[in-house]
Order: C-alpha cells, then structure tokens, then sequence
C-alpha cells in the first residue's frame, strides 16, 4: 500500500483533503501533521511515499521540511499546497525536485487528478525496483565478468556499479576461491559470507573457480580483512572435504581499473593447494620468474595469461622453456627449477578452467634428471593443454557468434549477462567476450548498447511516448544514464534528436 502524509497547519484543511483523497483513493494509507517541525518527525516514523505540503506554516515553512526530509529519505515524492501562486515558490520547488503543486481552493477533481499522477509515477517506480532487485544477481556476476576477463567502457561499469551500490572510492582487492569438484551446491553459501562481510561482488563460478572483488574495509587492515573473509569462506566446506578448497588472494588496487591485476595475482597465490592453511596472499608468494627483475616479472605474468587465453601456445611454451633457463642461468637446483615450472602449469591450468576448458590437473610423471628431461616433460604437458585447448572450441559451432547477436538483438530490453547467454550457448563468459572481439571486432557490452539505442530511436518516432518510456522499454534503469549513453553513441541528446526526428517542432513535456 501507498503511505501519503497530509501536511497543514489549518485541521479543515487537512481533513478536506483526507476526505477528498479517500473517496478518490480508498486503499491509500494517510497520516496528518500539522507543521513543518512534526512533518520531520513523521518522515522517519510513519515512512510516507507522498507528502502534500503547505508552503505558508509558522516556524518551520513547507519549503524548509522539504529540504530536510529530502535529505534523510530520498526516495520520498512531494506534492505543494499553496494560496500563493509565486514564481519565487514554484522555483525554490523544482529545485527540490517537488513533483507538482496545487492552488488553495482546489476542485475535488484537480485533486484527484494530481495525486493520481504522482500516484502512478509511485507505482511504476516500485515495480521496476522489484524488476531490479530480481535483476542483481545477474548485473553482480556480470561486473565481475566484464571487470576480471574483459574491458567496458566506463561508462557502463559507472551505471552497473551505480546500481550494486558500492563504493568504487575504496581500495578493492580479489579473493579467488577454489572449491572441490561438483561444488555448485555451496555457491550461494560462499555468497552469503560475503554478504554478511559487506562490501564484496561475487562473480559466476567457473568449473571450479569463484572469483570476489573485495571492498576494503578502511576499519581493518588489508591482511585482517582478507584472512576473516578467507576464513568464513572456507568455514561452509566440511571438514573431511576441506582438502579440495583454497582461496587466493590478489594485492590491492587502487581502483576498478586495475582490478583485473589484483585477479591475476589470485590466481597465483592459488598454485600450491598442498598448504596447510588453506589461503595465501599474492604477496607472501614467491613471484613466478624470481630471477627477474620485480617489474619484468609481473609483465611476464601478464603476458603469459593473455597468451594462453588468446591460444598462443607457440608463445606460451617458448615462454615456459625461457622460464626454465633463466632458472639455470642462476645455478638454481633442477628440483627446485621443476617446482617453479609445475607452480607455472598449474597457473595455466586455472586460466584453462575459468575459460570452461577442462584439462587434466598437470603432473610431473618423474624427477628429471637434467635439463634436457624437464623440458621434454613440460612440453608434453603444455601438448596436453594445447590439445584441450583446441578441443574445446572445434566443438563450437560455426554459427555461435550470429546465435548470440541474435539473442542479444532479441532480448537487448533485459538484463542481459555474460555468464547468462554463456549457460545458453554453453560457453565461458570469457570466451564468449573473445569471440565478440576476435570476429566482430568490437565489445559485447558495445553490441548490447548498440540494439538499444537503435530500438529506442524507433520508439522516438511515436509521439505518444515519453523520454522516461522509451528509457525502461529499451532496458536501461536511469533515464539520465540513458542520455548519457545516447549522447555518447549518437553525439546528440535524445531531446535533441528527437526535435530533429519529429520535424523540429517544440515537445511537449511528456514527449520529453
């Protein structure tokens, strides 16, 4: 039910109102105050949806409440009651975004007539926040996506965290759970810590892997944060099935942008599971390639990722086997030497698995004896993969690319996720990226905005619908961001294109 607070310091006012609105509204839920002061009061108590304001009260003026109860509640809409019809009063008013205002006396009809329209306003608004919470989920796992495998515009990753509600200003880190095989049942557990942790994003779970961007807590140090987290995280596992989790946690950044490094980190931080404590940070891990330079290092690690997600394995192996020989350049022991390289196959091994590619846990059949014998035995691994590898996507179809532009043109209005059309092609969100990019040679976010704004160019032509309209039926949740986006794409305001679009003749304010 609506709640609708009746504000006016003359009771025959109140009461006529109440009256009129009853017989107009019957199921609207209404409270009266009789100032300013007590209207304050009763924002927070009685939480209306509508207030009807007074503007003339003594004290604390009509104008004034507004200011502060806007303050505290937002979300709250307003409707002016005044005997003066001053302009200075209706400006002060539109800045505080009050939504429309009626003349003492008003007819019983007039009454009904402007309620009623900010009634409805009320309504839609509740439904497409209905529409939106059902939606979270999906927008959550697809920031991680797009944030950890792939790049967005910054445009889109302001309006999709926008609405996550997070604070982008804090340092963020990731945390990348590994859980045992078949371990779907205990997704929504892991994302429940989290939740009650505050501040994180989980993303979709890849075979075996679960990514979270952590917000930092500036109360708790980094490593206090993290290790609480790691240890509520694996507290869902059982006991006896504890071996198969371990969770990897990156450095922090300093921002959304490079978050993706701080993925990386996790990963790496994940090589050895074998650990009695079942996390490690990225820093307390020695940097693959320690016989480089800290900086060297940490390009060599980026590249070799890029590299076996792009399916460079002729890059990706003299990597490998240049890894090994700077490890004897140092005189390190070929044990060690063969440690550091299965550390390496592993890291490659989870790349493979959050691309949805299942490929055999790599393994040292023996102890090499020399050089020779370690690089014949890591280049039958990486054989291994590069088989897996390209298994994996002769069985994609030719067509899949043209499947799922169709799906996105058809569906472009709904919430639409990477790790969604993934499961309904049965593909990773990752790759699925990559083909956008290898084949089409821009973003899937790109694509999806695209359909939009040429659906909602169409909608533009018919005259009976409102900016606001064509905003949601195109699937965007912001008309603001929607202008935004559309200025951004076609270098004009959706106003102005649709002056244009209507033969440049003025709109009216529902049309805009």
């Amino acid at each position: 039910m609506i709640k609708l607070l009746i504000v006016d310091d003359e009771q025959i006012e109140r009461e006529g109102l109440q009256a009129i609105l009853r017989k107009g509204y019957p199921d609207l839920v209404i409270a009266q105050a009789q100032n300013g002061k007590i209207a304050v009061q009763m924002a927070g108590e009685f939480e209306p949806d509508l207030i009807l304001m007074d503007i003339k009260m003594p004290g604390m003026t009509g104008l004034e409440a507004v200011e502060v109860i806007k303050e505290q509640y937002p979300r709250i809409k307003y409707v002016m009651v005044t005997a003066y019809d001053a302009f200075d009063y209706a400006r002060q008013a539109i800045k505080l975004g009050v939504k429309d205002y009626l003349l003492k006396p008003s007819k019983a009809s007039e009454i009904i007539a402007t309620v009623g329209k900010v009634l409805r306003e009320i309504e839609e608004d509740r439904m497409k926040q209905n529409s939106l919470q059902k939606a979270l989920p999906l927008i959550e796992t697809d920031v991680v996506t797009q944030l950890l495998f792939d790049h967005v515009h910054d445009v889109h990753v302001d309006e999709l965290v926008g609405l996550l509600d997070i604070r982008t200003a804090n340092e963020m880190f990731v945390m990348l759970v590994l859980l045992p095989a078949g371990a779907e049942q205990f997704y929504t557990a892991v994302k429940e810590k989290v939740r009650q942790a505050g501040g994180g994003l989980v993303g979709a779970l890849y075979g075996r892997q679960l990514p979270i961007i952590v917000v930092r807590d500036p109360e708790r140090s980094y490593r206090t944060q993290a290790i609480s987290l790691a240890r509520d995280i694996l507290s869902v596992a059982k006991q006896d099935a504890i071996s198969g989790w371990f969770v990897g946690i990156g450095n922090m950044s300093g921002s959304l942008e490079h978050i993706r490094q701080s993925y990386q980190e996790s990963l790496i931080a994940s090589m050895d599971t074998s650990l009695p404590v079942k996390y490690r940070f990225y820093e307390d891990t020695p940097v693959l390639g320690a016989v480089l330079d800290g900086q060297l290092a940490k390009q060599r690690e980026r590249q070799f990722f890029d590299q076996i997600r792009l399916g460079q394995w002729d890059q990706v192996r003299a990597g490998v086997m240049d890894f090994i020989q700077q490890y004897e350049n140092e005189g390190a022991e070929l044990m060690q030497t063969q440690q550091r390289v299965l550390e390496l196959l592993w890291v490659a091994s989870r790349v493979l698995s959050e691309m949805g590619i299942e490929a055999e846990t790599p393994l040292f059949s023996f102890q090499s004896q020399d050089g020779r014998q370690l690089r014949a035995e890591t280049g039958r691994l990486l054989d291994r993969m590069k088989q897996s590898y390209a298994e994996h996507y002769e069985q994609v179809e030719p067509d899949t690319i043209q499947q799922i532009k169709l799906y996105i043109a058809e569906h472009s209005q709904e919430d639409i996720s990477l790790d969604a059309i993934g499961k309904r092609v049965g593909l990773s969100p990752f790759y699925i990226s990559k083909m956008f990019k290898d084949q089409l040679g821009i973003n899937y976010i790109d694509f999806l905005t695209e359909c939009r704004i040429e659906k909602a160019k169409k909608l533009m032509a018919d005259p009976e619908k409102s900016l606001k309209e064509i905003t949601f039926e195109v699937g965007y949740h912001d008309p603001n961001y929607f202008s935004k986006v559309f200025k951004k794409m076609c270098s004009v305001s959706p106003k102005e294109y649709r002056k244009t679009l209507l033969g440049g003749r003025k709109l009216t304010d529902d049309e805009s």
